[in-house]
């Protein structure tokens, strides 16, 4: 376990390299005795560098929770990030692809809750039971740490590589729709790049949602009412450049796009 000055000059790091669009070293190459507790440890310190510079929470986000996901990082269990208020885009957004260090997009749910889910036992009926609606949801993700050879502790240290999400299609009650087979299929300048199907997610979108209430309660928090949950992405990454526009369509939920600049 990290010390807790090392824990703070890393979280000063990340800070320093999401302002200068600069990714630091790889975490695990430089503190090979680094563990996980170790990079919530990161996360949270800089969740807290970010919020007294006057970011607000909208969510969390839930990574690497498909099988698709798994295989195309190497890493065999989920993870969680934050979502601050500036990170939510509307549908149709033209985003600025300097923002962001090797972009990548992924196609996934997001759960709008209307009460609070508080762990360690909430079951997937709490998370149905507290969503006001469902809607589809692009995650733009980013890297303040350098890509290659990165593992779980990199990764959640890096709040979970979330850069920002765009928001839009339809959005539905989660019981007016079986969730487990809303499918999208994900478009790189009218050329169709990826297809999934949400069932992909732990066999079910919600199931990451109880997954992370029952995984941050230890810590004594909870998913609150109001917040925005992304349950994990369906399909791979797909790397986006310059000039490219992104579609994704749901079917009866809509479509979402949005242009990178």
């Amino acid at each position: 376990m990290l010390d807790q000055k090392t824990i703070e000059s890393i979280a000063d790091e990340l800070v320093e390299a999401g302002r200068s669009r600069t990714p630091v070293k790889r975490l695990t190459a430089r503190y090979p005795q680094m563990t996980v507790e170790d990079s919530y440890r990161v996360q949270n310190l800089w969740r807290q560098r970010c919020e007294a510079a006057g970011r607000r929470l909208a969510g969390r986000k839930i990574g690497l929770t498909s099988k698709a996901m798994q295989y195309a990082t190497g890493i065999s269990e989920p993870d969680y990030g934050i979502i601050f208020d500036d990170m939510v885009l509307e549908n149709g957004a033209t985003v600025q692809w300097s923002q962001y260090t090797h972009p990548r997009i992924e196609v996934e749910l997001a759960f709008l809750l209307k009460e609070d889910i508080a762990g360690p036992n909430a079951t997937l009926f709490d998370v149905l039971r507290a969503t006001e609606y469902v809607t589809p949801a692009l995650e733009i993700l980013d890297s303040r740490i350098e890509m290659e050879g990165r593992t779980i502790v990199d990764t959640i240290s890096d709040n979970a590589a979330m850069g920002a999400m765009v928001v839009g299609g339809n959005p539905v009650r989660p019981q007016d729709i079986d969730l487990r087979w809303v499918s999208a299929i994900l478009y790189k300048n009218q050329t169709v790049e990826e297809t999934g199907v949400a069932a992909g997610v732990l066999n079910h979108p919600a199931a990451g949602v109880h997954w992370l209430a029952n995984k941050i309660a230890p810590h004594g928090d909870i998913l609150k009412s109001g917040e925005i949950i992304l349950a994990g992405s369906f399909t791979r990454p797909m790397w986006v450049n310059p000039g490219d526009t992104v579609f994704a369509d749901y079917g009866k939920l809509g479509t979402i796009t949005c242009r990178f600049e």
